[in-house]
Formats: C-alpha cells, structure tokens, sequence
C-alpha cells in the first residue's frame, strides 16, 4: 500500500523539467490492474528499440516535459480503457504473427498506470518475448517507490531494459539511438541486452511511416528538423496535438520526443488535391 501525504506542488529540479514525485499527491497511484488506458498499438516496428518489437503508447503522464514531443498524450481523455487481461493476450499474438522479439512501453507514461502495464509486460515475458520500457522517472527513484508500490517493483521485474529520466530539449542525445536527451538512461535489468549495451551506440535510429485506408499518416521513431520537415510540410494538418488548427499546430513539430524516449506519434490529414494536379485531370 502507498502511503498517504498531503498533496503539494511538483519539486522544480535545477536544470531540469519539474518532475512529479509519486506518493506526494501530484501522482494518484493507479493500482487497479483490471483495466489500461492506451492510445496506439504497433505489432511490428524496427524504429522503438532493439530489434522488431511491437510498441504500446500508453496515454497519461503528469510530468510533462517542456518539448514533450507526445503532448496529445499527456491527459486521459482521448484513450481508449479496455480490460487489461485478454488485452494483453491480443496484444503478444499480435507480435508473435508479426515476427517481433518483444515489446516496448511507452507514451504517456507506463509507471503512471504500473499495475495494468506490468500484466502486459509479463505476459510478452511469459511468451518469451522481451520488454523495453521508457519513463520520465528515474530508475533510483522507481527502485525506491517499488519497495513499497507492488505496482512499480511489479513492472520493474517484468523489464528488460529501461530508458530512464526527463527528457531536457536543451541536451539532445546525438549519439544513443532511442533516447531523447543525454541525462537520460539506458539499462539493463536482467542479462537479455546487456551485451548490446556495450555498442548501443552504432545501432541506428529509425523513422517509420504508415498509410492507413483513409488517407491519414502515422509516424513513428525520431528524425532530425529537416528531415521532418522534409517529410511533413506538404502533407496536412497535424490532428493529435492540443489546439491543432491553429498556425502553430499546423505546422508539424519535429526534434527530440517525450520523457519516454524518441518517439512521436502524429496523424496527419492530407489535404485535398487540386482537380488541375491530379492526375489525368488537365486544367
């Protein structure tokens, strides 16, 4: 059981986004593991960690980091609330059919809803597949909350490898693919990756892009300004971001992502082609 103490305003770090300590009133813990809050699933992706992995965005985070590239998945609203167990069993057959080693966490932030995540994350473990986890907290402050949040120690235990701390803008990480900023971590929790840790540094990063039946596109992995811009400037309006419509939110964002690593998950509308510029059509 968590222990009860009068709610109290974020710590402001120096030099750091203000972080949300749990059990202070900021983070109401979240120990019911009957149901998840999550707003994109992937059964395959090469771009969100080691290896093919499927990839689960959680919705929900209230530590929230100046340049969060995820924004749209700060609040609750806007996810979907499922039952976590046959879930969890839909999401490993998935992965299996689409040939991933493991899964990966992230979003919004998987600690905030720890219960309901570790009964995903063990069940890729009980399948034999691997867990990466990405979250704003740090790994000292998880491993301390654990000792009296079965939730926390819970997910922990199903981890493989997490990518730990606040994303900062101001300190991109240039060379670890998958992190956001240098004082982020990366660590082994059990012997899985430890060996690809010691040359974490020459995998690659990755961005992926996807077409769905109506038109929309989803991204997902990191890509530097320019390339981002490159790929996005003709194509549409964002529609996942908090006052999209906006000039500023049509004009897609680009840089480093989340507390929960490089990732980004934008949906973009294209906008209707001229009847003079499609194809086989002449003024």
């Amino acid at each position: 059981m968590s222990r009860q103490s009068s709610p109290r305003a974020p710590e402001q770090l120096t030099g750091q986004a203000p972080v949300p300590r749990i059990n202070n009133g900021t983070v109401p813990p979240r120990t019911d593991a009957g149901a998840i809050r999550y707003a994109r699933f992937l059964p395959a992706t090469d771009a969100e960690g080691p290896g093919r992995r499927a990839a689960l965005w959680l919705q929900g985070c209230s530590i929230r980091c100046p340049g969060c590239f995820n924004p749209h998945l700060w609040a609750d609203r806007g996810a979907a609330l499922v039952p976590t167990g046959d879930f969890a069993a839909g999401l490993v057959d998935q992965a299996i059919a689409g040939g991933s080693e493991g899964l990966t966490l992230l979003g919004g932030e998987p600690f905030e809803q720890a219960a309901a995540s570790a009964v995903v994350a063990r069940s890729f473990r009980d399948a034999g597949l691997s867990v990466m986890t990405f979250t704003g907290y740090h790994h000292r402050d998880l491993k301390r909350w654990a000792e009296e949040r079965e939730d926390i120690a819970g997910l922990l235990a199903a981890t493989d490898l997490l990518a730990d701390g606040p994303y900062l803008q101001d300190r991109p990480d240039l060379q670890r693919p998958w992190i956001g900023s240098t004082n982020q971590g990366l660590t082994a929790l059990t012997s899985r990756y430890r060996d690809l840790l010691k040359d974490v540094g020459t995998q690659p990063d990755r961005i992926e892009i996807r077409v769905a039946p109506d038109g929309t596109i989803g991204l997902n992995g990191w890509a530097s300004d320019d390339q981002l811009d490159a790929l996005l400037a003709d194509l549409g309006t964002r529609a996942d971001r908090p006052g999209s419509g906006s000039a500023a939110a049509d004009r897609p964002r680009s840089g480093r992502s989340t507390a929960s690593g490089r990732t980004f998950v934008p949906t973009i509308t294209p906008r209707p082609v001229p009847a003079d510029t499609r194809s086989g059509e002449t003024p």
